[in-house]
């Protein structure tokens, strides 16, 4: 049972077109016109970052207030998250908090390359399609970005770059860095994460995982999240707390712990070494207590599921897939996509040109059952 949303200040959200990619979304202009109340509030299936932090990440940070303490992680709270996290994925491996995904991102991967070298990964990617350059920025390196009908990568597919290996005049592929659950909201099987981390290694390069939303992938995938990166041949993750439940904090693993060399320097000059970092280690302590986690995640990712099987039923309205994690992508009219941005906010992923174009539907931890019902009806009376 997931509890109830957390308060907050009052706000009514309304849609205001913009030219940013379909991720980025509508600009979203808060008007303080009308109230929030549990009578007149619409949940958002725009972004689980739209999603308030859960109650008990909340209290942790409050309790985490009480007095002074060591600042730089040198806490308890950091360590006692950080020992929750080795429960999951060995005693040795290193864990440094950060603030944000971008920014575990990019230190994570600044570890594992050169100027020469480059970073594959899809066209989709959030490094790529969404964080401004700041890889490209930060870390001096050229992304390799691959076409991909359902947001993988797969060792074929990389195998297209290996020609340029040893290549003076081409920069040097070195990583291939992967999402979990992906931008196209599919999650990888264990098998094709071997297959995939095999094949790199055999070739000489490491393997990356941004994991903002790994919390949905491992609770799709049994809830091992062990067996499902590092025993498969992950060798740094980006584990994300923000998406599910957080307020801000995801956390950089090396799961290979040889590569951790030097990334406390490198998290100093990346802008993500937190003084107060008892703060961010709260909130990832409160969610790996109990498997709050893994359960906050598959209350989404079945959510996503409830409303994938409303949406069967309902014609004019397209599935591309069924749901893997918690999120849909789905076609419908123009037009329905217009009348229902009037009563709920989601993105518009890609624009077509035939009167149609495809969403994302995003479920978060807090989604209830009656928000999917009130948005299958709005469904059932708009698009049909």
């Amino acid at each position: 049972m997931i509890e109830g949303r957390a308060s907050g200040p009052a706000f009514d959200v309304c849609i205001v077109p913009s030219k940013a990619r379909p991720e980025a979304g509508p600009s979203i202009r808060l008007s303080s016109a009308l109230r929030r109340s549990s009578q007149n509030f619409v949940a958002s299936f725009a972004s689980d970052n739209t999603a308030p932090a859960h109650p008990e990440v909340l209290a942790a940070v409050a309790r985490a207030n009480e007095g002074h303490a060591p600042a730089y992680g040198n806490d308890r709270w950091t360590a006692a998250a950080t020992e929750k996290l080795q429960a999951l994925l060995g005693k040795d491996v290193p864990v440094y908090f950060a603030w944000n995904g971008t920014g575990a991102n990019v230190t994570g991967l600044s570890t594992l390359l050169r100027p020469r070298d480059a970073i594959i990964c899809t066209e989709d990617s959030h490094i790529h399609a969404d964080e401004g350059g700041a890889p490209e920025r930060f870390i001096g390196t050229k992304l390799i970005d691959l076409p991909t009908p359902d947001g993988k990568l797969t060792p074929a597919l990389c195998a297209t770059q290996l020609p340029f290996i040893g290549d003076l005049h081409h920069v040097q592929p070195k990583v291939v860095s992967l999402t979990q659950s992906t931008e196209r909201g599919t999650v990888y099987q264990v098998a094709e994460l071997k297959a995939l981390a095999d094949w790199a290694h055999a070739h000489g390069l490491l393997v990356h995982m941004d994991g903002a939303r790994i919390a949905n992938a491992t609770a799709a995938l049994g809830g091992d999240l062990r067996a499902t990166t590092r025993a498969v041949g992950i060798d740094v993750l980006s584990f994300g707390f923000t998406k599910n439940g957080g307020m801000g904090a995801e956390a950089v693993v090396f799961l290979d712990p040889t590569l951790s060399e030097g990334f406390q320097f490198v998290r100093k000059q990346g802008m993500q070494l937190a003084s107060k970092m008892r703060f961010l280690a709260a909130q990832a302590d409160a969610l790996l207590t109990d498997g709050l986690w893994l359960k906050l995640a598959g209350h989404a990712n079945r959510m996503a599921q409830r409303l994938a099987e409303g949406v069967a039923t309902i014609p004019g309205i397209t599935l591309a897939r069924p749901p893997q994690a918690n999120s849909l992508f789905v076609t419908l009219a123009d037009r329905a996509i217009t009348a229902l941005q009037q009563r709920h906010t989601f993105y518009v992923w890609k624009a077509g040109t035939d009167g149609r174009s495809e969403c994302r539907w995003m479920c978060s931890w807090d989604t209830t059952e009656q928000d999917v019902d009130r948005f299958l009806a709005d469904m059932r009376e708009l698009v049909t």
